[in-house]
């Protein structure tokens, strides 16, 4: 089953991924199914009628947690004299509850059997990502009078789905069934619960304060209009930016998990299908996009990482004390150490990007306390970024994993085996330097002298840190600058070489300021200009160089958050009309995508192809990429803290018109922000 005919549903890290009929029939390469905490509960849940498999006339997507299948048995020849109909609504809210209706059409009796296939395979979702499904354990099934228990268990590794129906119904160890007689124009319906139930090592319960059931539809409805109606409101004259904006407010409260420590406060999880958890950098990222709309995000984000912070020496989970985790999960294969994800440490970004989002919440809330709470985590992420990130002795972070099995090689965003390449093509050796990562490190301690001085009581803190953050600037502006093609090389290898290819990293390096500010306008005219800027949006790789590929993975695909960044830094070095061209392409580009940006999408120019390609495989939703019309929107609208106030700046793209973002949250309290477009870009104002 491919990606495109998939419905999917989602309540943090539970999610159910199934065909347009609400049947599944998963193979262990295809993230079909039920999943939960890292694990398919269920892999097969096939609805019959009297032996016949059924055909969709329709389904609606009602919200990111429910879903109706409108039913017929029978070919689609035989739809004009369908007798019965099937209506299959569907919720998930931690775990699975669904409703069976068949409503009898014929002016006479009908009896029927109903049944549903059940099934597991318990796949760890690395395995299924991986496609090597190698169950160690042993899969058992249990059959009940009133229920039916599928189950797998490893030594005191166990996992369960029960399921059981408020109707009567025969349980076999393939299913259940029904027998049903109906009277003409009668209706007949069954709830169905499906639980899963997750056991770790000791015994420990890891089922997150799943919803009972028959409560949670009600209950995430509540949750959905509570969350809506805290946020802004934004509205303009052309209607996609409001929508886009819309469905990015519910995709983020779809993206929302709770960590097992933090009783019921949520963070953003990465993306569905393959990263619903916890990811340092991810989660960072889109924190700084949302903060203008959604600060409560910021704060459960940085208190989780700062609490899970490295604090040893750990090859197999790349770990060092400071360090800010990469990824966590909870499967089968990060419990028995197959995966060192219980948390692995293997990127280099998320260290210097915890103080950055730290500062930049605060400017925005005010909230001195978490500043001062997460005081020591701060210093020990400037120690990592000095002591152990430092890697070949000349002051710049390098990545070179430890675990040389199961770790990632590239511990940078663009983290694919082929993402930084020199020139011709070659790949460098290790260890590698990637630019964006030391912009990252000087914005993390400029920021961290302004929290030193004004928070911690630390004024010679402070001096030092804004010392060794202007050396830093000084060297990098001699080591990385690519004089023949007048901007930054992607990477530096061992030997100080430059991977001299054309980016999109050094946007990010706008945003951190480490730019020099005379060579600004030549980084914001390759931004803009026709190798990297498709049309739709900025090429990960620009075009011509040896290993760009429209649909590479990160060798020329177009990454919206990327963009947003790009936006972003384009904005503090006075490129607004830049800026406004990128944020225009790629809310163009979401209107496509019926408001929600993929996590990619091709880098065809925009003449070629007249709409944006999808990457085969991107994640959707994914929480950077809703997180960025978020950014865009603070782009262009210039919105900055300043001082206890809201700085408000606009420059809008031509033509958009007149925008409003109302009750923008803040240490202000709550104000609004307008704009509105000309007909020319140097007369737009507010």
């Amino acid at each position: 089953m491919g990606q495109s005919n998939t419905i999917r549903i989602l309540d943090g890290n539970t999610f159910v991924v199934c065909e347009d009929t609400g049947d599944i029939e998963a193979t262990p390469s295809e993230p079909t199914g039920l999943f939960s905490i890292d694990t398919r509960f269920l892999s097969t849940w096939v609805l019959t009628v009297n032996g016949e498999r059924l055909n969709s006339l329709s389904f609606d997507d009602l919200q990111y947690f429910e879903s109706r299948f409108f039913l017929v048995p029978g070919m689609a020849t035989h739809y004009v004299d369908a007798k019965l109909s099937i209506i299959r609504e569907r919720t998930v809210g931690g775990s699975f509850r669904e409703q069976v209706t068949i409503l009898n059409h014929d002016e006479k009796p009908i009896d029927l059997e109903v049944r549903m296939d059940a099934a597991s395979d318990f796949a760890d979702l690395f395995q299924v990502k991986d496609e090597i499904l190698n169950k160690k354990g042993e899969i058992y099934t249990e059959v009940e009078p009133d229920r039916l228990r599928l189950g797998y268990r490893r030594g005191s590794f166990r996992r369960e789905t029960v399921i059981s129906s408020t109707m009567s119904a025969r349980y076999d160890s393939k299913g259940f069934a029904y027998t049903v007689h109906l009277e003409p124009n009668e209706q007949w319906e069954a709830a169905i619960h499906v639980e899963t139930h997750a056991v770790g090592p000791g015994g420990r319960d890891l089922r997150l304060g799943l919803r009972m059931h028959g409560t949670e539809r009600v209950e995430l409805q509540h949750d959905l209009e509570r969350w809506i109606a805290e946020a802004p409101k934004v509205n303009s004259e052309h209607g996609r930016v409001s929508s886009t904006y819309r469905r990015s407010l519910i995709d983020l409260a779809a993206l929302r998990f709770s960590p097992l420590s933090l009783g019921g406060a949520t963070l953003p999880a990465a993306g569905l299908p393959w990263f619903m958890t916890m990811f340092g950098r991810d989660s960072i990222l889109t924190c700084l996009q949302t903060l203008p709309f959604t600060p409560q995000l910021s704060k459960t984000t940085l208190r989780i990482l700062g609490a899970l912070q490295g604090s040893r020496f750990d090859d197999f989970r790349d770990e060092d004390p400071g360090r800010i985790l990469h990824e966590m999960r909870y499967g089968e294969t990060a419990a028995f150490e197959e995966q060192p994800h219980s948390p692995y440490y293997g990127s280099v970004d998320a260290t210097p990007l915890f103080v950055v989002l730290l500062d930049e919440y605060e400017r925005w809330t005010g909230d001195v306390a978490l500043v001062k709470e997460l005081e020591q985590e701060s210093r020990a992420a400037l120690r990592w970024i000095d002591n152990y990130a430092d890697l070949v002795g000349n002051g710049y972070i390098w990545y070179e994993r430890r675990n040389t099995d199961t770790g990632l090689e590239n511990q940078c965003w663009k983290d694919s085996w082929d993402s930084i390449s020199y020139s011709d093509g070659t790949l460098p050796p290790f260890p590698r330097a990637t630019c964006e990562v030391q912009g990252y490190a000087y914005d993390a301690k400029v920021r961290a002298a302004r929290m030193a001085r004004e928070f911690w009581g630390d004024p010679e803190f402070a001096d030092q840190l804004e010392r060794e953050a202007a050396e830093l600037k000084e060297r990098f502006n001699r080591d990385w600058w690519v004089a023949d093609g007048e901007f930054y090389a992607l990477a530096l290898d061992p030997d100080g070489r430059q991977c001299d290819i054309l980016s999109s990293n050094i946007g990010h390096l706008l945003w951190s300021g480490i730019v020099d500010p005379e060579r600004a306008e030549k980084l914001a005219a390759h931004l803009v200009g026709q190798r990297l800027f498709s049309g739709w949006g900025v090429r990960t790789l620009a075009e011509g160089e040896t290993r760009y590929n429209p649909i590479g993975y990160h060798n020329g695909t177009i990454w919206p958050f990327d963009n947003s960044f790009i936006a972003w830094g384009l904005r503090r070095y006075g490129f607004a009309e830049e800026a406004a061209t990128i944020a225009n392409g790629i809310l163009d580009a979401a209107t496509y995508f019926d408001g929600r940006l993929p996590e990619a999408f091709g880098g065809y120019p925009r003449e070629l192809t007249k709409f944006p390609v999808e990457y085969p495989t991107a994640c959707s939703p994914q929480a950077w990429s809703t997180g960025t019309p978020l950014l865009l929107l603070r782009t262009m609208l210039g919105l900055e803290p300043h001082e206890g106030h809201l700085a408000v700046e606009p420059r809008l793209p031509v033509g958009m018109g007149r925008i409003e973002v109302l009750d923008i949250p803040g240490r202000w309290g709550r104000v609004d922000a307008f704009a509105r477009g000309r007909l020319a870009l140097d007369n737009l104002a507010d």
